[in-house]
């Protein structure tokens, strides 16, 4: 925040922001002291007539000296996350966006990326889709297909081949809990749902952000309307983007606590737990309305980047949904972190460097600076470890070439120890102990 801004000033430009949240800094580029900002949505009316003096200052202080540039002010983009005509809308109740005019050699620019209602039905539709067009149908049942062929039995076999036939007969043969005469929609069924796109608006709005801070050495302040969803989505993502160090384990767990704890996101209401556990909050509407797999779909978009960038992160695929899996079990209460992690941490001293929640193909030379995917590569794939490993889960399994190179890595190991205790003498058979404990070659 603004070291010249007095605590009056902070107090009065709160007074302008949705739930009081003024710009503050997330993460600053350690050159160009180029900064990465956050707030909720202005309340500048339908007319975007109000100002606020105070908040203007806020702001114009993100606009620092440029290194080398003699004197001369950083360029700030104002990313508003949401669609224009949302943001327009929100201005009726007193919300809205702000005007370059206002702000000292500023750009306004909007990302189009939809509200919580949004990705709650999208998210609703592409369990539907799995449902139906998975392996298993919504009841957990195996398809008539997926039975006939796993069954030993040959007599059970035959009985369901010749239902099989039948139905095909008529056209309504069973296939992965569908039919086929609808599967010629299926992939139309996805797209319907939308997620792929919201996922991919996410991706393509946290890469903007990225590559004006890098490239261009410009400031960026993001917000949405409460600035707790979309934002803390596009500028951790962006921040995963920027620097390497929150593509490491510890990296990440500060990442976490940092944009989505500390600047409160409401994961209860998001992951739908009641306010409280009476019956009467249990059955409320306000959990209902205000779910929405925001996190989920942050964490979809990082599983992304781990597939565009094998060797760019520490953790694997098979972290992300473990990981995924304690924040929605609610094992840990209200998403207490310091237990998350100690617990996430014994599952990896168990097996060193060969446990699966290692990326092996990590290698922190290789990208150690900012990534800057493409647009053609952020066109997302569905993450199959999460969202198949239920209706498809054959299919969902880890990459069989990652399979290998863990049992290699794991073999190698074993024999390098072996190694160390033959070539040792037995004279020091108890530093030969040491060093193979220590996996020292």
């Amino acid at each position: 925040m603004a070291t010249n801004a007095s605590d009056e000033e902070v107090i009065q430009a709160s007074t302008f922001r949705a739930r009081c949240r003024i710009p503050v800094v997330s993460w600053c580029h350690p050159g160009t002291g180029a900064v990465l900002a956050r707030s909720s949505q202005p309340f500048v009316g339908l007319m975007m007539n109000m100002r606020s003096n105070a908040d203007e200052k806020l702001v114009a202080a993100l606009c620092t000296q440029l290194v080398g540039g003699e004197g001369s002010k950083r360029k700030l983009y104002i990313a508003d996350a949401r669609p224009r005509k949302n943001a327009l809308a929100n201005g009726a109740m007193g919300g809205g966006s702000e005007s370059s005019s206002n702000y000292f050699q500023s750009e306004v620019v909007f990302f189009g990326i939809d509200n919580i209602h949004a990705m709650r039905e999208s998210f609703a539709r592409l369990r539907d889709y799995l449902d139906t067009h998975g392996a298993a149908s919504s009841d957990g049942m195996s398809s008539f297909l997926t039975g006939a062929f796993r069954e030993n039995h040959e007599d059970i076999w035959c009985i369901k081949l010749v239902k099989i036939h039948e139905e095909l007969r008529h056209g309504v043969w069973t296939w992965g809990g569908g039919h086929l005469s609808s599967m010629s929609t299926s992939v139309s069924t996805l797209g319907d749902s939308g997620w792929l796109i919201h996922v991919q608006s996410v991706l393509a709005g946290s890469a903007w952000i990225a590559a004006r801070i890098a490239l261009e050495s410009a400031s960026v302040l993001v917000h949405c309307s409460d600035g707790w969803d979309r934002t803390s989505q596009l500028v951790s993502l962006a921040n995963l983007m920027l620097d390497p160090y929150y593509r490491t384990f510890a990296g990440f767990q500060v990442l976490v606590e940092k944009d989505w704890l500390a600047f409160g996101h409401p994961f209860a209401d998001r992951i739908g737990l009641p306010r409280s556990f009476t019956p009467q909050a249990s059955n409320s509407s306000h959990a209902q309305n205000n779910y929405s797999p925001i996190f989920l779909q942050w964490v979809d978009c990082v599983s992304q980047l781990l597939r565009i960038y094998p060797f760019a992160f520490e953790f694997s695929s098979t972290f992300l949904v473990e990981f995924l899996d304690c924040v929605l079990s609610c094992r840990f209460g209200n998403f207490l972190c310091n237990s998350l992690w100690t617990y996430l941490v014994d599952m990896r001293s168990s097996e060193g460097s060969s446990h699966a929640h290692y990326n092996l193909f990590y290698d922190p030379l290789k990208h150690n600076g900012p990534l800057f995917p493409p647009a053609a590569a952020l066109a997302p794939t569905l993450w199959p470890q999460f969202h198949l490993r239920w209706s498809c889960p054959y299919e969902s399994q880890a990459d069989e070439l990652e399979a290998k190179c863990r049992n290699m890595a794991i073999k190698f190991s074993e024999l390098r120890k072996a190694l160390i205790v033959k070539l040792i003498p037995r004279d020091c058979n108890w530093e030969a102990d040491k060093l193979a404990k220590e996996g020292v070659g």
